[in-house]
């Protein structure tokens, strides 16, 4: 359904200030169109409401009856009585950061829907007073200049200002001057500019808050009439305050923003393109489209960092139209923002941004917009925003000028925030890993409450099960076992409960990988079990039709059992998918789990196939597992339903027994096999383990000239040798041999790789690269200050 109740640092693709057009002729009044204040604020509500549309015409059917339900909800519960002390009985007391933010959520809906055609409340008079009243109670009683900052920062600096200057934009005209005054004092007591924490002003914003606060302050201006903070909030994206030290329009070494790889990372060690960064993307996509063609118009060259960023950085991570769940931290407990939600809000956005940007990129982003909307058919687009993204989406899908892009294939290794995404036909892998560098997970403000192991090497299979992350998974999924992670299965108490967020950094170094052609990927992280002796060592190798995962040097002495779980997939409410066992049905009853006693090979029907390169006792359970929103996520704007969710799964792991010493394991994911080629793999064998012990991990594969390493020390496997640490993909062919190496645990200055094969010449090489040649080549690398980064070599 569509969501217009602002939410903590979200933009959903139906969020107000998000749903934007250009300003079509004729709009607003005479006087709009020579003055720039008038002009500016006939923009933003044309941009909030979609503008003039015809409520019959189809397209708007969704939006107009989602907006019309929640505003007549809204509408009915408030409460207009003379001695009220609340405006809705379940968001007291008002004077609470969330009780007044959320209030100014609601009655944004209830202006939105008043200055909207189509809807059950269009120029209700009734409805247009009632938010005049109840926008002065709050400011009498709750918001003001006059009451100091408690609680959470963000209700104050951000989630209540920008709601209440977007219901002054709809409702100006009928706001007494003196209140408009006191509201605009109120945004400047508490966000003052887009610089500076209020309640901390040593404290720099960055990323998305930063952006949120820039388009606070605009409004204010506009509001206001006040051509010094339209001013500020331009510059404020720049931030010629700080001489661009913290300015969203440049690429960043360390700390918050967006890298030259694509990564995105806020609160300096959480990879959060999903969430903060979809927030600052729409910010900055609505502040070009409000401010352009005015006085205070986006100049800054700078801003092809957030152009290239809507490809490198956020398509990088959606799978047709999903945001990976990898990448939306601890958002993913948050019922009312899924993966499609979030994945809705960046279409949303890249369409917005492509009405001002350079044709080459808006021809791209609306093709891959296109191509989005039209394969997610489980969760359309459409429905989950409101009128003027399905405008703006509607011209895009109709137009046979633009194609449909379709989905990409290759592989992307985010060095900067230790995420792994392997495309290929029919299914991605998300792989998420964490170090000393990048957080395990964050939680807080009671949310996240159970993400314990999400950065422990959790893969994410994504293919024709578009719901899988998103029906009912976090609530219900066991959170002791996510697929991908080797896990100490001592209980864990919930985690964020106390106000703040916080994160978990592993002590490790290692977490990262190297990739070839843009095609094949070797990744590795050293895990380090939190509150626990756990020590392993795990390694994926990413192929044409397949990803190898291993594990070694599988440690521990607490008197705990060790597991790896090889899968743990959700089969929704009513389930029943076969499970076969070496070509056998597995039929073990509900909730009680079997061991598969020397298995080379397991299928899970709809998903794929599992090979053991070695002959494995693999656990299996198929159970049913019930949960509720509420149980991961009691956050006061975010807590989600108590209502119980059920659904069914089926796990596959490994069970590694009591304080294991250097134990291991090895399979191989086969998304999409049926079970016949799944038995024909397990017979076959063309993927070689070559290593799997302390000092290396590696695969080979003869057919395709592919040697994959990762030394975790100096040593030799394959006929390739290494003086250190480092991930090393080698592939021979008639033309020559290419080379691929990096540092995923940044420790070495260099490295010195030796070939098995001769070579007579450098075709080409980065930089960093110098090379040997002759019978035993030695290529040295220049891995120190590359944090991670893969260097190239073609030799021939």
């Amino acid at each position: 359904m569509n969501a217009f109740i602002p939410r903590r640092r979200t933009l959903l693709a139906a969020g107000i200030g998000t749903l934007l057009l250009p300003l079509t002729a004729g709009a607003g009044t005479a006087r709009a169109a020579t003055d720039p204040f008038d002009a500016l604020r006939a923009r933003a509500a044309e941009l909030a409401t979609g503008g003039a549309i015809d409520p019959a015409d189809p397209v708007y059917a969704d939006a107009l009856t989602s907006l019309s339900t929640a505003a007549a909800a809204h509408w009915a519960a408030l409460d207009v009585s003379p001695a009220r002390t609340t405006l809705w009985a379940d968001l007291g007391p008002v004077t609470a950061g969330a009780g007044f933010t959320l209030s100014y959520g609601r009655l944004l809906t209830l202006a939105t829907a008043w200055a909207t055609p189509g809807t059950a409340l269009h120029r209700d008079e009734r409805v247009a007073t009632a938010v005049v009243e109840a926008l002065a109670f709050l400011d009498d009683r709750a918001y003001n200049p006059t009451r100091p900052e408690t609680g959470n920062w963000w209700y104050w600096e951000i989630g209540a200002p920008r709601s209440l200057m977007d219901i002054c934009v709809l409702l100006q005209d009928r706001v007494p001057p003196e209140r408009v005054s006191r509201y605009c004092a109120a945004v400047d007591r508490f966000c003052a500019d887009p610089d500076r924490r209020t309640n901390s002003p040593s404290l720099a914003e960055t990323g998305a808050n930063r952006a949120d606060k820039a388009a606070i302050v605009a409004l204010r201006g506009i509001v206001g009439r006040d051509a010094a903070k339209l001013t500020l909030a331009r510059d404020g994206l720049s931030d010629t305050r700080d001489a661009g030290r913290n300015s969203l329009f440049r690429y960043v070494a360390s700390g918050d923003g967006f890298y030259p790889d694509g990564s995105f990372i806020q609160h300096n060690d959480v990879a959060y393109t999903g969430t903060y960064g979809n927030v600052l993307l729409g910010r900055v996509a609505y502040l070009a489209a409000l401010l352009s063609d005015s006085a205070w118009r986006i100049t800054d060259s700078g801003i092809s960092v957030i152009q290239e960023a809507v490809e490198r950085s956020f398509a990088a991570v959606t799978f047709d139209g999903l945001m990976m769940d990898a990448v939306r931290g601890r958002a993913i407990s948050r019922g009312g923002e899924r993966d499609f939600h979030t994945g809705a809000g960046t279409t949303t956005h890249m369409l917005l941004l492509a009405d001002g940007a350079p044709p080459e990129y808006a021809a791209r982003w609306r093709s891959i917009a296109k191509g989005w909307i039209r394969r997610n058919t489980d969760t359309p687009y459409l429905p989950l925003v409101g009128i003027a993204a399905a405008r703006r989406a509607s011209a895009v899908l109709a137009d046979p000028a633009i194609p449909a892009a379709p989905p990409t294939v290759g592989h992307t290794v985010f060095a900067d925030m230790d995420r792994i995404v392997h495309r290929r036909p029919g299914w991605t892998l998300a792989l998420s890993l964490s170090s000393k560098r990048i957080a395990a997970y964050e939680a807080g403000n009671g949310e996240n409450l159970r993400g314990w192991h999400t950065g422990d090497g959790m893969t994410y299979l994504y293919d024709a099960d578009r719901a899988q992350f998103s029906d009912g998974f976090w609530p219900t999924v066991d959170p002791y076992r996510l697929p991908g992670t080797t896990v100490d299965t001592r209980p864990r108490a919930d985690a964020g409960t106390a106000p703040g967020t916080s994160t978990y950094r592993p002590s490790n170094a290692v977490a990262g990988g190297a990739v070839l052609h843009g095609r094949y990927g070797a990744a590795a992280m050293e895990l380090t079990g939190n509150g626990s002796t756990l020590r392993a060592r795990k390694a994926w190798f990413c192929l044409d039709d397949a990803v190898v995962a291993l594990g070694t040097g599988i440690t521990a002495s607490d008197g705990r059992t060790i597991e790896t779980v090889v899968e743990n997939r959700n089969l929704h409410a009513e389930g029943a998918r076969r499970i076969l066992l070496d070509g056998r049905t597995f039929d073990g009853a509900p909730g009680d789990d079997t061991v598969s006693r020397g298995t080379r090979w397991a299928h899970l029907e709809g998903v794929g196939g599992y090979v053991f390169p070695e002959r494995t006792d693999l656990r299996v359970l198929r159970d049913e597992r019930t949960g509720s929103w509420r149980d991961i996520n009691t956050g006061a704007d975010t807590g989600g339903s108590a209502e119980p969710l059920t659904r069914r799964y089926a796990t596959l792991w490994l069970d590694h027994g009591v304080s294991p010493t250097d134990a291991r394991y090895a399979y191989v994911l086969l998304p999409g096999f049926s079970p016949a080629r799944t038995a024909a793999r397990a017979a076959s064998r063309p993927v070689e383990v070559v290593a799997n012990t302390p000092a290396a991990q590696a695969v080979r594969v003869r057919h395709l000239g592919l040697i994959a390493v990762h030394f975790w020390s100096a040593g030799s496997v394959a006929g390739v040798t290494s003086d250190g640490p480092g991930t090393i993909l080698l592939r021979r062919r008639d033309e020559g041999v290419s080379v691929a190496v990096a540092d995923p645990g940044r420790t070495t200055a260099t490295l010195t790789v030796g070939l098995p094969w001769a070579v007579k010449g450098v075709r080409s090489a980065d930089d960093t690269v110098t090379v040997v040649t002759g019978r035993h080549p030695v290529l040295t690398v220049r891995t120190g200050g590359s944090r991670g980064h893969t260097h190239d070599a073609e030799l021939y």
